[in-house]
Order: structure tokens, then sequence, then C-alpha cells
């Protein structure tokens, strides 16, 4: 099964029987907040939530690509993923 477009993706998502890697969580976190509202515009998270400043970062290092290359980018990923996750 795979996605042709952004929506069809992220239901995707939701059928995988393993868990991706944090790194391609990142990715896929940061593709699809970079495709459905543009660049990173939000205040950085301070403090000792890790987790939050690492998708913070992962979605500004996206600063400029396009919504819609950012949604290619994601279905692609996700399309790969679903070879080894589902």
């Amino acid at each position: 099964m795979k996605a042709h477009n952004l929506e069809e993706a992220f239901a995707l998502t939701k059928k995988f029987t393993s868990k991706p890697n944090n790194e391609d969580l990142l990715k896929l976190y940061s593709l699809y907040k970079q495709a459905t509202e543009g660049d990173n515009n939000e205040e950085r998270p301070g403090g000792f939530d890790f987790v939050a400043a690492a998708k913070y970062n992962a979605w500004a290092n996206l600063k400029g690509m396009s919504k819609e290359e950012a949604s290619q980018a994601y279905v692609d990923l996700v399309n790969d993923l679903s070879e080894k996750h589902m």
C-alpha cells in the first residue's frame, strides 16, 4: 500500500506495526509541520525539554522548503518506512 498525498501518508503511519527510530520520527514530524504550516515561527522551547527542543530544531532546519516539497518528501519517507514497519 503506497500513499499518494499527505493525508494518505499520515493515515498510513497509523497502520505501522512497529515504531520508527527517533531519527525517522523527527523527520516525519518536521516534514509534516513544514508541509502543513510552513516555516517554524514558534518560540524555541527552553529548559530541559530535550524532546521539544529536538522537534523544534528539526522543523527549523527545513526553513525555506516549500510546503509542496515538504509534502512530497513526507509521502516518500512514509512509503519507505511502510516497507519496514508494516
